[in-house]
């Protein structure tokens, strides 16, 4: 029996290891985008490598999740970028960057585009990632030999590398505010490139990505709150990659829930997983994962752009079809909906018989496992009766 979110997607994404792989040899040369995992296994003890397109030239679109979705790249399109990708790694201490080894890591992130790479892999790689959390990935070895061709760096990059005065957190906050795209964020900060200098350090690629998501909300969240409320109902939607998207802002001070359903992937299942927090935040980890702060910074980034705030409670649908590919899927995805023109509503219970009447669980079910957005329509007298209407 499945008792959580984590253990249904330890069964999801056991089910994609079947998926094939590239085939590379023992060596290769090639171009990363550019691209570098960091493990978390055995933490501080790391595996750290780059990861290489066995092609060359500009492969920058195989690590850049900003432009899948609004290009309208397929799910098919974004797995085959992504399982040409070829992960080398070597066993690394996080805080020892005082070797050529990282340092060629960090060339790698801090250049202004695709990079050329030569790999002698100890064995020839094999098999693939999937993951909630980060993007997947192809084959991976141990390497014997790495090489890297000089690259100029990104300026706005480069010049937060030299300041070693210069806290992480305000580096991560200081490129967002520059318009910096988040991978590339996040990528600096996992291999150390920012922060003042004793206190750098490699950062697994899976803890980064939540920890960007995180500090970037934050920050946008202490915007927000210091917005006046919007003074209507409104809803954005938007689908892609096998999932439905429903963010609903409600003319309150600044509260958010995410409630997500994973509808019929493996078979017959229905699972609904639900988190919230009200105006002064949330305490611990949310057992989510790095979705919930995925979705977050999202919302608050599009409020944070208009000067408004809202009370946020999203809802999502993963149908059959839908493949674990990291929390870029979440984060990508709610942007593309809050770009969306709103729909507005008079009152909650017509904005969730809209909702009903596209998505494929009832919205009562829905209802049942949140707090906030029962919590709402208790406040404004409604009952689960009101949304008896489902698309079926």
């Amino acid at each position: 029996m499945i008792l959580g979110k984590g253990a249904y997607l330890r069964q999801l994404t056991a089910a994609t290891r079947q998926m094939k792989s590239l085939e590379v040899g023992k060596e290769m040369t090639g171009s990363s985008p550019p691209s570098v995992f960091i493990g978390s296994w055995n933490y501080p003890d790391v595996y750290a490598g780059p990861m290489i397109a066995p092609m060359h030239g500009d492969t920058g679109i195989m690590d850049r999740p900003e432009e899948w979705i609004a290009g309208h790249r397929t799910q098919e399109e974004i797995i085959g970028y992504r399982m040409n990708l070829v992960r080398g790694k070597r066993m690394t201490n996080a805080c020892d960057l005082d070797n050529r080894f990282v340092e060629k890591l960090q060339e790698i992130v801090l250049a202004e585009g695709s990079i050329e790479s030569e790999a002698a892999f100890e064995s020839a790689p094999a098999g693939s990632s999937f993951s909630e959390e980060h993007t997947p990935f192809g084959p991976s070895a141990p390497l014997e030999r790495f090489e890297i061709e000089t690259k100029r760096w990104d300026h706005s990059l480069e010049k937060v590398f030299y300041d070693t005065d210069l806290t992480a957190r305000n580096a991560v906050l200081d490129l967002h505010r520059r318009g910096l795209a988040f991978s590339s964020i996040q990528k600096a900060f996992s291999t150390g490139t920012m922060g003042r200098g004793p206190n750098r350090h490699l950062v697994p690629t899976r803890w980064s990505i939540t920890a960007c998501d995180t500090m970037i909300g934050d920050r946008l969240l202490s915007e927000v709150k210091k917005c006046p409320v919007i003074d209507t109902l409104r809803l954005h939607e938007f689908s892609s990659l096998h999932n439905r998207y429903a963010v609903l802002l409600m003319p309150t001070e600044w509260q958010y829930e995410w409630t997500e359903a994973f509808l019929h992937v493996l078979g017959n299942e229905e699972y609904v997983f639900s988190d919230y927090e009200g105006f002064r935040g949330k305490t611990g980890y949310s057992p989510l994962g790095g979705c919930y702060y995925s979705c977050k910074m999202a919302v608050l980034e599009a409020l944070a752009q208009e000067q408004r705030q809202a009370g946020a409670i999203i809802l999502r649908e993963a149908l059959p079809g839908y493949v674990p590919m990291g929390v870029f899927n979440v984060r990508e995805n709610v942007r593309n909906a809050m770009r969306k023109p709103a729909t507005e509503f008079e009152d909650i219970r017509s904005a969730l018989t809209h909702i009903s009447e596209r998505f494929t669980l009832p919205v009562q079910r829905f209802i049942t496992e949140t707090t906030l957005l029962k919590e709402n329509i208790r406040h404004r007298q409604c009952t689960l009766s009101d949304f008896a209407v489902s698309a079926g």
